[in-house]
Order: C-alpha cells, then sequence, then structure tokens
C-alpha cells in the first residue's frame, strides 16, 4: 500500500452524527500515526461540532449530504459548489465511513468527480472504477462487529494501524471554568452528580416520559446523589417535564451549556443514564460509566472500551425502517419483543456501575 503512505491529504467521509463522528476516531488515529497525513473530515452540521474536538482532524468540510438522514435540503447546486470546495483541497486519497445499512458509492462518485486518485470504502456490489481500493462488506449477513472495530479493520486494508482503540476526544475547556458554571446554575460540584439524558432525534430510539419520571424517582429514592437532566435547547422542555415529575434532587442543565462544556460534565459524572445517542459516545470517550436505554435499531453502536450496562427494548413496528439490510437484521437478531427496561432494573444498573468501580454507593437514608 506505498501509493497511499505517500498520501499527504486524506479526505475522510464521515457523513452521519455526532456519535458515528466520534467512533472513527481511532481509525482516523490509525491513519495519522502510520501515514501522518493532512486529514479533513467531511461531516455533517451534527457532526461538526464534535470534529472540532476530535485531534486527529486538521480541517473540517461540512455538508448535509443527500443520501444521508437529514432535515436540511440538498439540491444540485449545492451539490456544485461541494464539489468545488472538495476539488480545492487537491487530496491524495478518500476514505469513506460507513456503517452496514450505507452506501458508499454516492461519496465515491463524489470523490470521482473531485478527481481523487485513491478512494478506499466498503462496498457489496462491485463498484468498478469508483473505488481503488475496494472492501468486500460481509456486514451484516456474515458477521457483526462494533462500528469502531468495522472503521479500524477498513483502514488496516491500506495498512494503517494504531494500539490505542479508544474513542478520541479533546477537552476545549478547562474543567473549573465548568464547575463555576455548574455551581452558578444548580448550586452543585463537580464529581457529586448523575446525568440524565433523555432526548434522541429518532422517535423509534425514544424512552417513554412516564417511564423517565418514573426511573428518576426510583434513582432519587435509592442513592443520595442529585440528577442533572442535560440536552440541547431543544430537549430542555422535555427535561423540565421529567424534572418536574421526579421532584426535589433534579436539575435541567439542557440548553445551559456549549458540546465542549458538556463534554466536562460527563468526564465529571458518577455515571450517565441515557438512550443511544451522541452523548453515550462522548461517556465512552471519557470514560464515565453508562446505562445506555438501547432501541434494538443497530448492534454496532454500543458503548465501546467503556464499563456499562445495556438495556435494550423493542421498538414499534410501525417505526421500523424500509431499509432491506435493516430488516435482514430486524429479522435475524431482534425478532424477540423485549419490553422498556424498568426503574428497578435501571437502578440495579447503576448501582452495579457505582460498585463496580469500587466505590461506596452513596445509598438514599
Amino acid at each position: 500500500m506505498t501509493e497511499w503512505a505517500a498520501c499527504k491529504k486524506i479526505l475522510c467521509v464521515r457523513a452521519d452524527n455526532m456519535g458515528d463522528v466520534l467512533m472513527s476516531s481511532p481509525a482516523l488515529r490509525a491513519l495519522k500515526e502510520t501515514f501522518n497525513p493532512s486529514i479533513t473530515l467531511l461531516t455533517s452540521s451534527k457532526g461538526a461540532p464534535i470534529a472540532q474536538m476530535v485531534p486527529y482532524v486538521d480541517e473540517v468540510i461540512t455538508a448535509d449530504l443527500p443520501w444521508v438522514q437529514t432535515d436540511t435540503s440538498y439540491g444540485g447546486r449545492s451539490m456544485l459548489t461541494l464539489i468545488d470546495q472538495v476539488r480545492e483541497g487537491h487530496f491524495d486519497g478518500c476514505i469513506i465511513f460507513t456503517v452496514y445499512s450505507q452506501s458508499a458509492l454516492p461519496a465515491a462518485m463524489l470523490a470521482s468527480l473531485c478527481e481523487i486518485p485513491l478512494v478506499l470504502a466498503y462496498c457489496r456490489e462491485n463498484p468498478y472504477q469508483l473505488l481503488s481500493n475496494w472492501v468486500i462488506d460481509k456486514e451484516p449477513y456474515n458477521v457483526i462487529t462494533h462500528q469502531v472495530a468495522r472503521d479500524l479493520a477498513l483502514v488496516n486494508e491500506i495498512g494503517a494501524r494504531t494500539s490505542d482503540e479508544t474513542l478520541a476526544i479533546t477537552d476545549l475547556v478547562k474543567s473549573s471554568v465548568v464547575s463555576d458554571k455548574l455551581s452558578t446554575i444548580t448550586g452543585l460540584r463537580f464529581d457529586e452528580y448523575l446525568i440524565l439524558h433523555p432526548g434522541v432525534s429518532e422517535e423509534k430510539r425514544r424512552y417513554p416520559l412516564e417511564l423517565w419520571i418514573k426511573a428518576g424517582t426510583e434513582i432519587m429514592k435509592t442513592f443520595s446523589l442529585p440528577l442533572l437532566l442535560s440536552g440541547n435547547l431543544e430537549e430542555r422542555p422535555l427535561c423540565e417535564e421529567i424534572a418536574r415529575g421526579i421532584g426535589e434532587g433534579a436539575f435541567v442543565v439542557a440548553g445551559e451549556l456549549s458540546l465542549a462544556e458538556m463534554v466536562a460534565l460527563v468526564r465529571h459524572a458518577r455515571c450517565l443514564l441515557s438512550v443511544n445517542t451522541g452523548i453515550v459516545h462522548i461517556a465512552s470517550a471519557v470514560a464515565t460509566p453508562t446505562v445506555v436505554l438501547y432501541a434494538r435499531t443497530n448492534p454496532q453502536h454500543k458503548p465501546w472500551k467503556n464499563r456499562y450496562v445495556c438495556l435494550e427494548f423493542s421498538i414499534n413496528e410501525r417505526l421500523k425502517s424500509r431499509n432491506q439490510v435493516i430488516n435482514f437484521v430486524n429479522q435475524s437478531i431482534y425478532s424477540e419483543w423485549v419490553p422498556y427496561p424498568s426503574s428497578l432494573a435501571i437502578v440495579s444498573a447503576v448501582e452495579s456501575l457505582l460498585s463496580e468501580k469500587g466505590d461506596d454507593i452513596i445509598l438514599a437514608k
């Protein structure tokens, strides 16, 4: 793979969300450690903020591409503008990261139009001249691996390797600054709280409001630790409603913190309780124990190299994807109906993570 070793500038395409970008960070580390290229990441508007915090990314190009789920309209003129922008980068190679239900071919066509000579990606069908390095995609029909392992295996095909497979994130704000801000908002200090993160972008991955309240109430009865309800500004009303239902000891910080400040907040939490969304991967990157209420959508996206408990639940039939690759997974490994996790199961999971660390479990009196 001497042609890849000579690459000075590599475009990496990870056109999904924040968690997807973080899960690609070990593969980016492998590229940087092996070839030491300048790495530009082409990602979505949702992925771009966290991309700024991945230490192996030198530049970011932001585009909500039409072949990835997005709320943004992306017309032909926007694509022409993107082609011009990528062309100006004069990239020597392009690596396209995908989940097993996505096709790399649209991004490969983009690379072809931009005259990038080397292109690496997984693909099921024969890509012919669109890929210089074609890795046959055997997932999910023969095997299913974690997304991090999938991305690492992809770059391994061109000789890029790393001994450090943990997720990578850079602290952009001092912990003391966030601690002071938390104290101003809630009166709390670092290291004395749990985080409850209820918001998620897709309806099929939501955990019901009334069950969040019940779980939060049981946690408050069991532990003498306050609950911080986190999320973005749009998720603040949900967090406020849950906090009202839980009562004393529940504090809403949704919409109060920047992404960089949220990273610091998660780093210092005793435990995170969340649905399967981007904050779960932030917790993996900063080694915060995590209880994840995991909608049975994609088994690739569980926490990575972190202490966690995964409590799965099935998604409603009407919300299931029409993608036939995903339907294969639903029928082969997710066919059994699994109800929502109970509040007692959630409390038990939190308790196990706190005790596993060797800490004394702080029980409510």
